[in-house]
């Protein structure tokens, strides 16, 4: 019997009792989290603060690991059980300082939530060159996680969520040249790419870990405008994306993506504690359930200017990135790149 998600096996729905306009709330009620640990990544504003909410109200110790500490220190004043570090996905060193003091702590990790990213930024490169959105929406996250790996099998039944998007159709990736060195940088190609490389990431750990006790999964979480993400567009441009109405109003509606951040929310928590997943892994989720494959979507990205203009077509999952041999080669590639020796 298939154990694996590799070119889409279990990507259908589970009939999970959501639906788009399902919120973070409604998702946790009933669920218990005391004595668990999680770790959030972004977890101080937008969808990420929306999922710290969730977890602690159901017990959960969330750490929060965050590059502007007294933003994040404002921001999570009032909520229980959070613990807050400092740690900056471009910077390895960060990362590694951060999760050796972790591990010091001799505790296990049952959830790692790799949340934090960015999105059209103009051409940004870190110490080694990398370009922003590669190097914090996937490398970084690749690191934490490998650097972690010990806590979470440690936990004894433990899941790592990488927050995807849609926006993966914007390209795939791109394994002769993914730090743009050799082609004009277009940074929704930059964006697509990364969040390609958070399902194929996914999928792989998902395979790697699941003897070990570690489930993964990718998701989509609605276009939601009050995160970070937009804070480089005008609000003409948030406007023609379909997000305003004439009047400057932002249009709410679940069923098209347009999502509240508790709304938002919902998949990165059903992802973390649904036990409709307990024996399913490696799956990209959206709109609170598993996703379907993407049958426009292709290599050629046929079909994507229109759909971008409809933004209920805006979901799906495309096949390149459920692909079992490219994952593999993202994790050479990411080894490589890191220089951390992921081996599970």
């Amino acid at each position: 019997m298939t154990q694996n998600n590799y070119q889409g096996t279990f990507q259908k729905s589970v009939n999970s009792g959501f639906n788009a306009a399902s919120t973070s709330t409604e998702v946790i009620e009933g669920i218990n989290l005391n004595g668990k640990t999680a770790i959030v990544t972004g977890g101080y504003a937008g969808i990420g603060l929306e999922t710290v909410k969730a977890l602690a109200s159901a017990g959960a110790t969330v750490i929060v690991p965050a590059r502007n500490v007294e933003k994040a220190s404002k921001n999570l004043e009032g909520i229980p059980n959070v613990e807050l570090e400092r740690m900056d996905l471009m910077d390895p060193a960060s990362i590694d300082s951060f999760t050796e003091k972790f591990l010091s702590s001799k505790r296990p990790l049952h959830l790692l939530i790799n949340n934090a990213g960015i999105m059209w930024v103009p051409l940004q490169r870190d110490s080694r060159g990398y370009e922003s959105q590669l190097s914090t929406n996937h490398l970084g996250h690749f690191q934490l996680t490998a650097r972690l790996w010990k806590a979470l099998v440690d936990a004894n039944g433990a899941r790592v969520i990488n927050v995807s998007s849609w926006g993966h159709h914007f390209s795939m990736f791109n394994f002769e040249d993914p730090n743009f060195e050799n082609r004009e940088y277009q940074t929704l190609l930059g964006y697509g790419q990364s969040k390609t490389a958070n399902i194929l990431f996914s999928l792989e750990l998902d395979n790697r870990g699941k003897s070990f006790g570690v489930r993964s999964y990718s998701l989509h979480p609605g276009a939601i405008v009050e995160t970070d993400l937009k804070r480089h567009l005008t609000s003409e441009e948030l406007s023609g994306l379909g997000v305003y109405d004439k009047d400057g109003n932002v249009i709410r509606d679940a069923s098209k993506g347009l999502k509240t951040l508790a709304q938002g929310a919902s998949t990165t928590v059903w992802a973390a504690t649904s036990g409709k997943l307990n024996e399913i892994g490696g799956v990209y989720c959206e709109n609170t359930d598993i996703a379907e494959i993407d049958k426009i979507a292709n290599e050629n990205h046929e079909h994507f200017s229109e759909r971008m203009n409809d933004i209920e077509k805006l979901s799906g999952v495309a096949a390149y990135a459920l692909d079992e041999a490219t994952a593999k080669r993202l994790w050479t590639i990411s080894e490589k790149l890191t220089g951390v020796e992921f081996n599970i």
